[in-house]
């Protein structure tokens, strides 16, 4: 899968089990009536846990140029969940989701299904509210390192 280019997004949630966030390419669009994003969480990790209690989550996608955030948001220097929204501006979105005030695009989204799919957890959002963020380069992942589209 690492052949295969993949917006980075950041992924945040925040409610009952407190605040977490994790860098991730596994975000795709499912429908539009009604709007639903999904997301794929390693079972085992502690988002999955976090965002299973809270029922909420917010797809933050990352400009070109968003590299820091993305290591901090993956786990680089073993920043704890809680201590990575210290990098960043962050906002609340209606559902109670961090959104990021600089997001290319955000979509708060509140947890409507899931299904354990080997090692992952596929999790459906219906979105509750969009965020457009100015017209920039994003930032994309592939071949195990970060990547800018160049302009046509």
């Amino acid at each position: 899968m690492s052949r295969v280019a993949g917006a980075v997004h950041v992924i945040t949630t925040d409610g009952p089990a407190g605040p977490g966030g994790a860098t991730m390419t596994a975000v795709t669009s499912v429908s539009d009536a009604p709007p639903t994003v999904l997301i794929c969480l390693n079972r085992t990790g502690r988002l999955a846990t976090i965002l299973r209690r809270n029922g909420v989550f917010c797809v933050n996608t990352l400009f070109a140029g968003e590299e820091a955030l993305a290591g901090v948001f993956a786990g680089v220097g073993g920043i704890d969940h809680p201590d990575r929204f210290a990098h960043g501006t962050w906002t609340r979105a209606a559902t109670g989701a961090p959104v990021l005030t600089d997001a290319r695009a955000a979509f708060d989204c509140r947890v409507t299904a899931s299904e354990d799919v080997g090692s992952h957890t596929v999790i459906f959002g219906t979105v509750q509210a969009v965020r457009v963020g100015a017209a920039r380069p994003a930032l994309l992942y592939v071949d195990r390192t970060y990547r800018v589209l160049p302009p046509l």
